[in-house]
């Protein structure tokens, strides 16, 4: 059998020797804690220094955690067999399967069922919907030809200051042999897809130019051989369109110095707002970002002791 031979990209994430991590002293920070502490400082001040948060389970956790190891799956196969082997997939099985386990573990952790038998069969035909959708346009959809895939949740993991570390999971990326070029992708769940506004929102676009740019920090790769996308499934469609709709969006968000300077330069200032000089969490008093938008889904918006919803400056 002859020797597989790695590209320089593959030899990179191969032989790459991740940082470890002591959490007595050390931390580690994801986009998620941004984008929380973006939406507003005293939330995530709560959750992650407090620790008052609530469990809370939800549907749409349950539907996209299993629609993206069921994806994930596929997409294995796909480049580490073939395209046929992953024709031959039975991925209603697979995502049910998942969408089961997912949701017994998400219901005993909360101890209580959170959703009713309808909705539970509306996402779960949803999902169906969507795989058979894309399994049907796999050619058009994904190019197999001297494409290599680099890696599923493939983990970054970069100090930027003293104990702070960027932590980050690729949901999955590709290398076009071709092109010498790195293709990530982030997978998203979304009712209908985005909206123009929703393309727009930077802080949202911050996810992938985070990735990007750190992805070339971590593996000495040309930022520039990068390109980053958002692979956004829906989950309704309008049947009576004059056109037939696809089930796919997707999304390449400008991605050049400039919009990745903005997006890093916020992650610092998160950063530096939440963290003293050694890493450790600051205990002051943070923005209260009170509002429609910010105080829509907080799990602290019922309760008055921890959180008033009075908008605050400091």
């Amino acid at each position: 059998m002859a020797k597989k031979k790695y590209s320089e990209i593959e030899l990179k994430i191969k032989n790459y020797i991740a940082p470890e991590i002591n959490h007595a002293f050390q931390k580690s920070v994801s986009y998620s804690q941004y984008s929380l502490w973006a939406s507003c400082p005293y939330k995530w001040y709560l959750t992650y220094v407090e620790n008052k948060q609530p469990y809370q389970a939800s549907i749409h956790t349950v539907f996209g955690t299993a629609f993206h190891e069921t994806l994930q799956s596929y997409i294995t196969t796909m480049y580490n067999e073939s395209g046929a082997a992953a024709d031959k997939m039975d991925l209603e099985s697979l995502f049910q399967e998942r969408f089961r386990e997912i949701y017994a573990k998400e219901y005993k952790a909360a101890g209580t069922h959170f959703t009713d038998a309808t909705q539970m069969s509306e996402f779960f035909d949803d999902g169906i919907a969507i795989l058979r959708w894309l399994k049907t346009r796999r050619n058009k959809i994904f190019t197999i030809r001297k494409m290599k895939l680099l890696g599923i949740e493939l983990p970054l993991l970069l100090k930027l200051s003293n104990n702070i570390y960027y932590k980050a999971f690729i949901d999955f990326a590709l290398y076009d042999e071709d092109l010498n070029k790195v293709y990530i992708y982030d997978i998203k769940t979304s009712t209908r897809g985005w909206s123009d506004n929703e393309k727009r929102d930077d802080q949202k676009t911050a996810q992938v130019l985070l990735y990007k740019e750190y992805f070339a920090r971590q593996f000495g790769w040309d930022v520039d051989q990068i390109e980053v996308e958002f692979f956004i499934v829906k989950r309704k469609i309008y049947e009576q369109a004059e056109y037939p709709i696809p089930r796919l969006q997707s999304f390449r968000p400008a991605s050049g110095k400039n919009k990745r300077k903005q997006a890093i330069d916020n992650f610092e200032a998160f950063i530096k707002d939440c963290f003293d000089e050694v890493g450790k969490p600051q205990i002051k008093s943070y923005l209260k970002n009170a509002g429609e938008k910010s105080c829509k889904w907080c799990p602290y918006k019922d309760n008055q002791e921890l959180c008033d919803k009075v908008a605050s400056s400091v």
